[in-house]
């Protein structure tokens, strides 16, 4: 994974190496920077997954094309030996079979990329920019003064640069020539589309084969085990994968005591599967200290996102300093199979279908952007089988009322994905874990993490500032001290109106409240003590 910045237009060299620096995070590793015949300028950032030695970017193709790539491509060997066998490559990197694509198929060919991806691609007076089609990786662009275009992974790299500037929509691709074309258009996208009832064997075989093609890898990798059934699972596929090769598997939890709801959890699940594991303790305290810079690195306001990503942000300084690059992790499950406890109060199937293809769709703005962002604050690259597109064509089409939860009959959230992985025989999980109830990261790692954060913002935020709310933030009104808080740090960052019509809050639907803690919705009934007990 990587950092990528583009100037279309002239551009001074120097300028712009300043600028990519500001997500020097990002690519640890490496920089490459590039100037067209015109004066555009590509900068990129490089950790480096594949080819360590030949990989670096921008990358030119067989004549004037150059492309720069953040993400990783899982297909690059199956199209160097079919599609692209008549062309000679330069690396072995992923990345180069972008620059090929174009140069045989022209602009039509990011439904051939299997895999995450943003990229640039600059071709003489030709360019063009693509984002993959949930949007797992960032990506910004703008235009200053000038007129010059600028495309970024971060939007600190083109915040102060632009007139106005927007989020990449995701499966989307962009060229002068033909403005934003949307490439990814699944039959899914039809709340009304149905491929009949689930079909459990599909289901568990895409969730192997999406979580096989992503151990692709030239770097030590481990998994993310916060105790929950999404990312347990992603974690014993994985270990089922590499027991056979010999390499030993890492875990990584983290919590803010030993008891912490996903401690234990992981502690049983780690057990099971076989995993090294490491526990990684924070202290409020701790947490608190770090939120403006957790705040910078994200770019976001929202109280959601904030919550959960600043003990994300220690575990992923925990496992850099180990010498681990890479690590597998479960988001997008709880938006695929409609697993927010929230969910539970859906009026009806047509209903939870819609808000189902809704939250998929925004995932770029919410998991997403927190697993990216606060993963790469540290160099550290977060890979989400869930979010597989082929994965993706096989479940979201399931009739809803198999997907649907109902606590009336006792029918928990995701159950299909729980039933696809019930294996007596060879069992995945323990009982406890496969069906433990829906627990929010930010939750899971103690309760008291939340109740502090709220506490600390209530000092922070006078009576007769939040007063002055309205008017100091007419657009996402802060409705509670933390969000005020969370707004103000994020505006002494980022104080452009762009920036701020960036953020989309995180918010539960069909409950009492807007509070998006998961404990505090009508069916949250599981405490740690039921999982001690089993």
């Amino acid at each position: 994974m990587c950092g990528i910045l583009a100037v279309i237009g002239k551009a001074d060299v120097d300028e712009v190496k300043r600028l990519s620096k500001r997500m020097s995070h990002r690519g640890p590793d490496e920089s490459g920077i590039h100037q067209t015949t015109d004066g555009s300028v590509m900068s990129h950032e490089r950790l480096s997954i594949i080819d360590l030695s030949t990989g670096r970017q921008p990358i030119q193709g067989t004549d004037t094309a150059w492309v720069m790539h953040n993400g990783e491509i899982y297909n690059h060997i199956r199209l160097r030996e079919n599609e692209l066998s008549d062309h000679s490559f330069r690396t072995t990197c992923d990345s180069e079979v972008i620059v090929h694509l174009y140069e045989k198929f022209g602009y039509e060919f990011c439904n051939m990329l299997d895999g995450v991806f943003v990229f640039v691609l600059i071709d003489g007076d030709k360019f063009m920019a693509a984002r993959d089609p949930i949007g797992v990786k960032p990506l910004y662009y703008g235009h200053d003064k000038a007129g010059r275009m600028y495309i970024a992974s971060e939007m600190k790299s083109l915040a102060d640069q632009c007139e106005e500037f927007k989020a990449f929509p995701p499966g989307y691709y962009y060229t002068p020539e033909t403005g934003f074309v949307k490439y990814y258009q699944p039959e899914w996208l039809d709340h009304n589309y149905t491929t009949g009832p689930a079909d459990l064997t599909k289901l568990r075989q895409g969730l192997m084969d999406a979580t096989k093609k992503r151990l692709m890898s030239d770097v030590p990798l481990g998994v993310l085990l916060s105790g929950g059934l999404d990312s347990s699972l992603i974690a014993s596929i994985t270990s089922r994968y590499t027991k056979d090769s010999g390499q030993e598997l890492h875990s990584f939890s983290v919590g803010l005591n030993p008891d912490a709801p996903d401690l234990v959890a992981a502690r049983k699940v780690a057990k099971f599967i076989g995993t090294t594991h490491h526990e990684v303790f924070f202290t409020i305290e701790q947490g608190l200290a770090e939120l403006e810079k957790v705040i910078w690195h994200l770019e976001t306001y929202d109280v959601t996102t904030i919550r959960a990503a600043t003990p994300m942000y220690f575990l992923s300084k925990y496992i850099t300093d180990m010498g681990v690059k890479v690590v597998m992790s479960g988001e997008g499950a709880d938006e695929i199979f409609g697993g927010y406890l929230y969910f539970h109060n859906a009026p009806s199937d047509e209903e939870y279908q819609k808000e189902v293809i809704r939250r998929v769709g925004l995932l770029s703005t919410a998991d997403c952007l927190r697993a990216d962002k606060a993963t790469m604050a540290h160099g550290l690259e977060a890979r989400v089988p869930f979010l597989d597109r082929n994965f993706l064509d096989v479940v979201m089409p399931f009739q809803p009322q198999d997907k649907r939860p109902d606590r009336n009959t006792g029918r928990p959230e995701k159950y299909i994905l729980r039933k696809a992985f019930e294996d007596k025989d060879n069992p995945f999980l323990p009982d406890e874990i496969l069906w433990r109830q829906k627990e929010q990261f930010g939750d899971g790692v103690g309760y008291s993490w939340i109740d502090g954060v709220i506490d600390y913002c209530k000092s922070k935020v006078t009576d007769e500032a939040f007063a002055q709310a309205a008017k100091l933030f007419p657009h996402n009104t802060p409705d509670t001290k933390e969000a005020f808080y969370f707004r103000r740090a994020f505006e002494q960052h980022f104080p452009q109106e762009s920036s701020v019509k960036s953020v989309l809050k995180w918010i539960p639907k069909w409950q009492k409240n807007t509070d998006p803690s998961g404990r505090v919705a009508d069916a949250h009934v599981q405490k740690v003590e039921d999982i001690q007990k089993k």
